[in-house]
């Protein structure tokens, strides 16, 4: 195992991590088998976040002969956690071909025996999540509720809201101005400065499909929860006539109050993690596949 290479016993297939000089062809996979509407290109920016300097890996693949079978496609990171340092890993695109699948549970033992990570699964499809709970990984508390954006005037409110990246900088503290840039080319993240007075808050999004339309966003990031309360009208007019989003997702974690246009979602997507060091609470969408998958 010292070039991290696994062979099944028929010799036929192979397991290996994916390299930098991989993503190409693991771009092209997944733009072919799992989600067309994303350009090959679409697929290799995704899979090379601007953060990640360094990593042991972009997840693991499946080869047969020279062809790619099946992908499990993985994030890393590291977060300040209280007052210690954490390492991340989020299970990102996970595609096997059908004639492979029984090699597909390869690629997540390979991940998950990395030591010393927390992993998180922000998107499981129904049949991961059964599996996800069967190798001890936790749901995150996921309450939330489906926004409708109106349109609201914005003078006399006191509020401006920025997004020229220039303009953005200058009104962050330093905490956010370092998710910013470490964020500013992830293809899904999409952000806001809202400023009211002196205040800032910091928001990211991201475009979201349902029904095949693509005029939803969710919040992934919030920066001051309280100046996101005073200014929650004005963000989601701004969604609406800036960016044609019809309808926001916002989690409680995010805001617990709603506007009375909402609904309060009966089941919300699941969003799990494991970990032994680690609670739900101090789990975060950021340096994930939810700001550089544009889904």
């Amino acid at each position: 195992m010292s070039e991290e290479i696994f062979r099944e016993r028929d010799g036929s297939t192979l397991l290996r991590p994916i390299s930098s000089g991989d993503v190409q062809r693991v771009a092209d996979f997944l733009h072919a088998e799992l989600n067309g509407r994303l350009s090959s290109a679409t697929w290799a920016s995704a899979i090379r976040p601007s953060w990640q300097a360094t990593s042991p890996n972009h997840g693991y693949m499946l080869v047969s002969g020279e062809r790619i079978v099946g992908v499990y496609v993985a994030f890393y990171s590291a977060r300040r956690v209280g007052e210690s340092v954490e390492k991340f890993c989020n299970l990102s695109a996970w595609c096997v071909l059908d004639g492979y699948r029984a090699h597909g549970l390869r690629l997540l033992k390979a991940l998950l025996d990395q030591g010393g990570y927390t992993f998180t699964d922000l998107s499981p499809s129904g049949n991961v999540v059964p599996l996800n709970r069967r190798l001890k990984f936790q749901q995150i508390d996921t309450a939330a509720a489906l926004v409708i954006n109106l349109p609201r005037p914005s003078w006399g409110s006191g509020v401006s809201i920025v997004t020229d990246p220039r303009l953005i900088e200058r009104h962050l503290d330093e905490r956010n101005l370092g998710i910013y840039k470490d964020h500013v080319l992830a293809p899904a993240a999409h952000h806001l400065a809202v400023i009211k007075r002196d205040r800032c808050c910091y928001v990211i999004f991201r475009k979201d499909t349902r029904k095949r339309l693509r005029v939803f966003a969710s919040i992934l990031h919030v920066g001051d929860r309280d100046l996101f309360a005073e200014t929650a009208h004005q963000i989601y007019s701004y969604l609406l006539t800036r960016f044609g989003v019809v309808a926001t997702f916002v989690e409680d974690r995010f805001a617990d109050v709603h506007p009375k246009l909402s609904i309060s979602l009966r089941s919300p997507r699941p969003k799990m993690f494991l970990s032994d060091r680690v609670s739900a609470s101090e789990v975060d969408y950021l340096y994930s596949e939810l700001t550089c998958v544009p889904w």
